[in-house]
């Protein structure tokens, strides 16, 4: 992996005695779009607005961008921010708006219809800001994150409130821009999107992490299972005698459903492992009603993961 693009060491946010986050240790390589995933209340906005500088850090330590987390003036004009709801003028053009944000941030006004184009409002760009959608709007504050060219995107809920045409519309660009762009920290509670978006991910529980790392190393440890079930329910006992003897672990037995969960060995293909389990039990006189293959998924290791903290 590359250098990392945010670096913290035991961050810790306090307000009077409660602690909001605890100790946290993050490092985000550059280059990736890293999902901060985690209960309600569990630090996730409260950890950004640490990073950004709207929050002050109780104790702890890190960098962003290379740069001390204690001094934000120093590399804050590198990161480009989309904390909560927009804030534009509602009778001012989505055009218009950004080169009032330029004007204001002292930044070069001439890639804002580069921007525009890059989310999608090229279109819609003189167009009061009062007439966008909620999804507009968005898009229109990830433009104006972007005009100042940041190495790093910060996006808290971005699909917050979104219909699902707009969530989908808005995982398109940013996975859109982290391909050619800056590192993208983003805050979810929308399991599916991270999974489809993200390659790096960081979970949070009461403000401590519980995983940072590949999407896909969440998934690693975690069990593939077949669900066996036989036309008739009395033979589930038989079933089960041919699946032990194949030397399969049995996870799980549901009589009410007349099915077993069967483990298929990590390095085994559960499709061929369900063909075998098919042959043997057919030999037996005994015929399977179906076998469905049960892969985890981000949620299920997601909650197993946070239940371990609660």
């Amino acid at each position: 992996m590359s250098a990392s693009v945010v670096h913290t060491t035991g961050l810790t946010k306090r307000y009077g005695e409660r602690v909001v986050v605890d100790h946290l240790d993050l490092d985000v390589p550059a280059g990736v779009v890293a999902g901060v995933v985690g209960p309600n209340g569990a630090g996730k906005t409260t950890t950004m607005r640490m990073l950004l500088g709207l929050a002050r850090v109780s104790s702890g330590e890190g960098t962003v961008l290379g740069r001390p987390i204690s001094r934000p003036a120093s590399y804050l004009s590198r990161v480009g921010a989309l904390i909560e709801s927009p804030a534009f003028y509602p009778a001012l053009s989505g055009r218009r708006n950004l080169a009032v944000h330029a004007a204001i941030g002292g930044i070069d006004p001439r890639r804002i219809p580069m921007v525009l184009e890059r989310v999608g409002l090229a279109d819609r760009a003189d167009d009061a800001y009062r007439a966008y959608s909620l999804g507009m709007k968005q898009r229109l504050g990830i433009a104006a994150a972007l005009v100042g060219d940041p190495a790093l995107l910060v996006l808290d809920e971005p699909t917050n409130g979104l219909d699902p045409a707009g969530i989908r519309s808005m995982r398109d660009l940013v996975r859109g821009l982290a391909d050619d762009g800056p590192t993208v920290l983003l805050s979810s509670h929308l399991l599916v999107e991270v999974q489809q978006v993200c390659d790096w991910l960081v979970v949070i529980d009461h403000g401590r992490q519980s995983y940072q790392g590949p999407v896909d190393g969440i998934l690693a440890g975690a069990v593939t299972e077949l669900a066996i079930a036989g036309e008739n329910t009395s033979d589930i006992g038989i079933i089960r005698d041919v699946v032990d003897r194949l030397g399969y672990d049995v996870q799980a037995h549901s009589t009410g459903a007349g099915d077993l969960r069967v483990v298929v060995p990590s390095d085994a293909d559960p499709t061929r492992v369900g063909a075998g389990i098919n042959r043997a039990v057919a030999g037996a006189g005994i015929t399977l009603a179906r076998i469905d293959v049960h892969r985890p998924t981000l949620e299920e290791r997601y909650l197993t993961l946070t239940k371990k903290s609660a």
